[in-house]
């Protein structure tokens, strides 16, 4: 059974998301996609991506579901928190 998940991170840079997805296709059993964005109108100030689409195949278990979330964490807390 696979499952579907979308990720958004508010204003990233398509290099970020980009850099985000090649992290994540290192992790078994898991498939990334780019969203792109759907708006009508550019805004320079928008990403040109939407957001990631994740999907988890049958033989990802739990152990590929934490390295994933851990990774989103890292990008999350680097990107959307700045200190």
């Amino acid at each position: 059974m696979e499952s579907q998940e979308k990720i958004e991170f508010a204003d990233l840079p398509l290099a970020v998301y980009r850099e985000i997805a090649a992290h994540l296709h290192q992790v078994e059993g898991v498939e990334v996609d780019l969203i792109p964005q759907s708006s009508e109108q550019f805004d320079y100030n928008q990403s040109q991506i939407a957001g990631l689409s994740l999907s988890w195949t049958a033989n990802s278990g739990s152990e590929s579901r934490q390295r994933a979330n851990q990774i989103l964490a890292y990008y999350q807390n680097r990107y959307m928190n700045p200190t």
